[in-house]
């Protein structure tokens, strides 16, 4: 079955616009601390992991400080990959970050033990063909966890999120202006993941909402 494409096609983030995704996500760092350190629970020293669309980094840099893992992320933005990897550097920890495609990620077959993507999957113009490519580049046996927005969200509580982010009153006021008109209208349902999901060659996933969001967890 040919994979459906999304009309929305996702435009990678870059320059100023990619800069200031950054500033305001590092005010939630604790989520990414938090996601690390659940990640690093499932993980064996030496596991190989990928982060698909990483942004600035944040994660796998988390990731890095917890273990001997060895971890890459892939970015469809230039300015992104540049921005993690100067990131990495700075925090001193070894990450490898790479300028690629969901729907083409560039590894071999069964290549890691762990996948991770974190607020970008309701951005994939061809989110099918990014699940089937999840599954090919891991091993037998691995796992994948995607977090991302829920589109049947309630106004009140993406207000509630925003006002926890501890952003100022402009980008405060551009982040609840992008939840509602753009990024709930481009997220997907409980049901509709699934429907997505059933599709792939996963041997086992699980849909959970969260807040205001979705926890998918995966197993080949």
């Amino acid at each position: 079955m040919k994979a459906a494409a999304k009309a929305y096609k996702g435009a990678p983030m870059e320059g100023m616009v990619a800069s200031w995704y950054a500033k305001s996500t590092a005010r939630s760092m604790s989520a990414y601390t938090s996601d690390a350190r659940r990640a690093a629970a499932l993980l064996t020293p030496g596991a190989r992991v990928l982060e698909v669309a990483p942004g600035p980094g944040y994660f796998g840099i988390e990731l890095a400080r917890m273990g001997d893992f060895d971890i890459t992320g892939l970015d469809i933005s230039r300015s992104f990959v540049e921005m993690a990897q100067g990131n990495a550097a700075r925090a001193g920890v070894r990450v490898e970050f790479r300028l690629g495609s969901a729907s083409e990620i560039p590894f071999q077959n069964g290549q890691f033990d762990f996948l991770f993507c974190r607020a970008a999957f309701k951005n994939f113009s061809e989110p099918q063909r990014a699940l089937q490519e999840m599954c090919r580049v891991l091993r037998p046996g691995g796992r994948a966890w995607i977090i991302d927005l829920r589109r049947n969200a309630s106004l009140a509580s993406i207000n509630q999120e925003v006002a926890r982010m501890g952003l100022g009153l402009f980008s405060a006021w551009l982040t609840r202006l992008a939840f509602r008109y753009s990024l709930l209208k481009r997220a997907y349902n409980k049901p509709e993941f699934e429907r997505l999901l059933a599709q792939t060659e996963f041997g086992h996933f699980m849909v959970e909402e969260q807040g205001i969001g979705l926890d998918i967890w995966l197993t080949k």
